[in-house]
């Protein structure tokens, strides 16, 4: 395309934004007001998302070695536990180190632990990560199922539960983007569809006299393009601000180690830049909607 022919195209479109300023107004007031909505989501989205990530970073599994294993058993163990695939990192808890994280556990009830010390009646462990998270039942049953393993220990009914939080979470979040995503277009394929409507005399006389559909289409691409990218500044400016808030009065006020807000830079500016191009997309997608139907002329 001509450099010439674009910048028609580019002040045809601006025009069009003025020339129907309450429709305009209307549009981008709508596609602001859902992009608020679509960023105050996201970013509770992939902050829960993040703090799930942490947690299931977290889990592990303890496979207890029976008392009667020597140490030669022990790292026989070790080598068939490595070799499941799905196991990243493996280390060895002996039952001395067992008998001080279950003290330290209970606190100040701990102390009564110190009487046993001399008979300690904990087993060795082995302490498992997986490189999924997800994979943790099924390694889990392999390790429980190899010889001198006397049981494991992962919380198993837990981490169900809180796989199946996370999933959810994570689907309903996606879903609920996807709507406001689809409402936001909607609005401006039905601006931008009046615009259209109101010079379809016109465009019917530039089809006659040889117009090219892609020479009628780039004036309402470029309208639909800006009403998109208005509407997402407001959003912006509001998430930033929000969020720089929240963060600067949260940053020392937690102390669970997972609840951790993610870190302002460069988070935001992420966010901002995934807010500006919904906004870009949406205003050129209504506006591919709306014009394709008056181009059968």
């Amino acid at each position: 395309m001509k450099a010439r022919t674009f910048k028609r195209h580019l002040r045809e479109g601006s025009k069009n934004i003025f020339r129907n300023g309450w429709m305009t107004f209307a549009s981008v007031a709508s596609v602001t007001t859902t992009l608020i909505l679509v960023g105050v989501f996201l970013v509770i989205m992939l902050n829960l998302n993040e703090m799930a990530e942490k947690v299931e970073e977290d889990v592990q599994i303890r496979a207890f070695i029976d008392l009667a294993a020597n140490q030669e058993d022990i790292d026989s163990l070790k080598k068939e536990i490595t070799n499941i695939p799905e196991v990243s990192t493996i280390e060895f808890s002996s039952k001395e180190e067992e008998l001080k994280n279950l003290m330290s556990s209970l606190g100040a009830d701990g102390d009564m632990m110190a009487m046993v010390n001399q008979d300690n009646p904990l087993n060795d462990a082995f302490i498992i990560k997986t490189e999924d998270p997800l994979d943790t039942f099924d390694v889990a049953s392999k390790v429980e199922s190899l010889d001198h393993v006397s049981s494991t220990e992962y919380g198993d009914q837990v981490i169900q539960k809180l796989f199946t939080f996370n999933e959810y979470a994570r689907y309903i979040g996606i879903g609920l983007i996807a709507a406001l995503v689809l409402t936001a277009a909607f609005l401006i394929s039905n601006t931008i569809k009046i615009t259209i409507m109101a010079r379809s005399t016109e465009i019917g006389i530039m089809k006659l006299v040889g117009a090219t559909n892609g020479f009628i289409r780039w004036p309402f691409f470029i309208e639909g393009l800006l009403m998109g990218i208005l509407g997402s500044i407001i959003p912006i400016i509001f998430v930033v601000s929000g969020y720089y808030y929240l963060f600067e009065n949260m940053k020392d006020k937690t102390f669970v180690p997972f609840f951790e807000l993610i870190p302002f830079h460069p988070f935001v500016w992420q966010v901002s830049l995934i807010l500006l191009g919904i906004g870009a997309f949406i205003g050129v997608w209504g506006s591919i909607m709306s014009v394709r139907k008056f181009l059968k002329v």
